[in-house]
């Protein structure tokens, strides 16, 4: 679902299209050889980086609209987004930030009315993330979790609570499907596992434990570029594997 409208339009009369008082914010990370990066973006007349978020349609719902936000961000469509926590805290959306940002924001703008903002999270190979900039914000890049920039709002929390959220959810969601080539190695997996922990895995028991959950088939042919013994190369069961993504897993790591 889109609507075009000016943006004269969005900031005075936004509210006759989009609920009130409610957001959606975006976390999305993208790993790429062994670097797991977040995705932010910056506003033309404000020096601070943001995530990628939006607005939610009146008739709209909000899983849906989660997902349209990370599309119009990144060009990507159908990854899975995990709703992890809102964020409602009454000093969230200060005026005076508001007005920093956007200088054609005014005091009878639906704007600088409190919001709450809902918080998702998507895994992506940022290699082959095609970021789109809109009208009002045209710079985008990925940064390191490490060189977070001063960020909008409360933007850095919900960064560190979607992070937080992802590695407990490690334990009972599979992760990897839009990550790796279509025949991989257990220890490509464990090093995506590895990189979102910030923790090295004991190799035998990571293989025990990913391969208990019923999700990989085990190829028949090795991978062809080591020079000892070589693996085997697996690949996952599409069913199984996203059957685990609304069921669960029942492993802890």
């Amino acid at each position: 679902m889109h609507i075009d409208i000016s943006t004269e339009e969005f900031l005075f009369n936004g509210q006759a299209y989009f609920l009130p008082s409610l957001s959606i914010d975006n976390v999305i990370f993208g790993f790429h050889k062994n670097e797991l990066k977040v995705l932010l973006l910056q506003l033309q007349n404000n020096p601070k980086w943001e995530l990628p978020g939006g607005f939610i349609y009146k008739d709209e719902e909000i899983e849906d609209a989660a997902a349209r936000i990370l599309t119009a961000r990144t060009g990507l469509a159908d990854l899975f987004l995990q709703q992890f926590y809102v964020f409602g805290s009454t000093q969230r959306t200060r005026k005076e930030l508001l007005v920093e940002a956007m200088n054609q924001i005014t005091d009878q703008s639906w704007l600088m009315n409190r919001f709450v903002s809902i918080g998702y999270y998507a895994l992506v190979d940022y290699e082959k993330v095609n970021l789109q900039p809109t009208e009002t914000a045209n710079v985008y890049a990925w940064h390191d979790l490490n060189k977070i920039p001063e960020l909008f709002f409360d933007h850095r929390q919900i960064i560190e609570k979607a992070l937080q959220t992802m590695r407990l959810q490690l334990n009972h969601l599979p992760i990897g499907y839009n990550l790796l080539p279509e025949e991989f190695t257990l220890k490509s997996l464990q090093t995506i596992y590895e990189t979102i922990l910030g923790r090295k895995l004991d190799r035998s028991n990571f293989s025990r434990k990913i391969l208990g959950y019923g999700i990989l088939q085990k190829k028949e042919k090795h991978y062809s570029g080591s020079a000892h013994k070589a693996p085997f190369l697996y690949s996952f069961n599409k069913e199984a594997y996203f059957k685990a993504l609304e069921t669960g897993l029942d492993k802890d790591f």
